[in-house]
C-alpha cells in the first residue's frame, strides 16, 4: 500500500490477481478501477505527476 506524493491522492493499492487498482483521493475518498494492467499501476507509481498520469491513463479508461 504505497503512499504517494500528490496533491490529488495519498495512497494507491494494486491487486495483480484481480487487476484491481484502488486509489484514495484527498477530497473524495477511495475509488476502485478494474481490469488495470500491472504496467499502468507501475506507471502511476513512477510518474512525476500522479494526477496527470491518472487523468491520461486511468480516468474513464477503466470501470
Amino acid at each position: 500500500m504505497p503512499s504517494v506524493s500528490s496533491s490529488a491522492m495519498y495512497r494507491v493499492e494494486y491487486n495483480a490477481a484481480s487487476r484491481r487498482l484502488d486509489i484514495w483521493f484527498i477530497r473524495s475518498g477511495r475509488y476502485s478501477y478494474y481490469g488495470v494492467p500491472t504496467s499502468i499501476y507501475q506507471g502511476l507509481l513512477a510518474a512525476p505527476s500522479k494526477g496527470h498520469y491518472f487523468n491520461v491513463h486511468i480516468r474513464e479508461q477503466y470501470a
